[in-house]
């Protein structure tokens, strides 16, 4: 438990970095890197790391690991939004240590659950929350993925996901224009809508987009500017809010039935703290629950989201003080 670790949140925009004792991450120590400098060089994770190593005076750790924003499989990571491939090899190599890991993102955000602060967590949806039940930790970020939480006699298991790359919901006559739109306009348009590309922070900046294409003034804005309108009031980007809003109900409602998380399901990442403040009066809960016959059911389940942006770097090293133990085969 005192053994002296690095833990990193690698994101699609920045990696935060930080050392921890144990399980126990220490807040000062705690840098962000922008990854777009590192990748224009030609680097990787592996030099943010070696880099890190430099600023704090150390030339080597016990243990490493990343919290990864994109699949992991047999212990290498693919960086969805940002085309870095790296595995344990070359993080060993830029730390010195002897102890090696890599979990999706997600992953570290469910290790974290149990070991955040209370007033760090803040309830949108009320409901019944059983201690030891399955739990589901959701990411709204730069991308959007799921995960669910199971504690085991073997240890926590949270099994790694992509499911933001399924095919968004469509329920309404404006849910399929949005498909439609989405599927060409924009930088990623790929011919495919999917949750990623309406509930994320470039979703959110399409959600704008389509809402002044109806409106008959296409106009694109930064999802930055995007939430500062929404603040000042501007009718545009407040109907661009309610929208996000309610569609992201009815997506967490959606993995509520599938996973059944009766311990609660957590909502993390940028987008998730931005749009908090707009949850209660823009139908947060009221679109969770929009369930037809089951909608007394999703009583069952409460949804929270985590204000606690090192959430992750938390789960990473909580994964590494237990060691290891609980991930499915095939996954570090």
């Amino acid at each position: 438990m005192t053994a002296l670790s690095i833990v990193a949140d690698l994101g699609g925009t920045n990696t935060r970095v930080a050392l921890a004792t144990g399980d126990v991450v220490r807040p000062d120590s705690v840098r962000k890197f922008p990854n777009a400098e590192y990748k224009e060089r030609g680097q990787s994770i592996g030099d943010i790391l070696h880099d890190y190593l430099a600023a704090m005076g150390l030339s080597s750790v016990d243990g490493v690991c990343v919290a990864a924003a994109g699949p992991v499989r047999h212990g290498v990571a693919e960086m969805t939004n940002l085309e870095w491939t790296f595995d344990g090899t070359a993080l060993a190599m830029a730390t010195g240590a002897a102890r090696v890991a890599i979990l999706n993102d997600l992953q570290a955000q469910g290790q974290a659950l149990g070991h955040i602060a209370p007033g760090n967590i803040r309830e949108v949806a009320s409901g019944m929350s059983e201690a030891g039940a399955a739990m589901l930790v959701v990411g709204i970020g730069t991308g959007f993925n799921a995960a669910p939480v199971h504690d085991t006699a073997s240890g926590r298991v949270v099994p790694p996901s992509e499911c933001g790359h399924t095919t968004m919901s469509v329920r309404t006559e404006r849910d399929l224009r949005l498909a439609r739109f989405s599927e060409v306009y924009g930088d990623h348009a790929h011919g495919f809508a999917g949750v990623e590309d309406v509930l994320s922070g470039r979703g959110l900046e399409r959600l704008y987009a389509f809402t002044t294409w109806e409106a008959g003034h296409l106009t694109h804005a930064s999802s930055t500017g995007i939430m500062a309108a929404i603040a000042a009031g501007d009718p545009v980007a407040v109907e661009t809010a309610g929208y996000f809003v309610r569609l992201l109900g009815a997506e967490i409602g959606d993995l509520a039935l599938i996973h059944l998380p009766y311990g609660g399901v957590y909502l993390i990442g940028g987008i998730a703290r931005a749009m908090l403040p707009y949850f209660g009066d823009m139908g947060f809960a009221a679109a969770f629950r929009d369930k037809g016959r089951f909608a007394g059911f999703m009583n069952n389940f409460s949804v929270s989201v985590v204000e606690d942006d090192y959430a992750a770097l938390t789960g990473c090293a909580v994964y590494l003080a237990q060691g290891g133990r609980g991930q499915a085969k095939g996954h570090p």
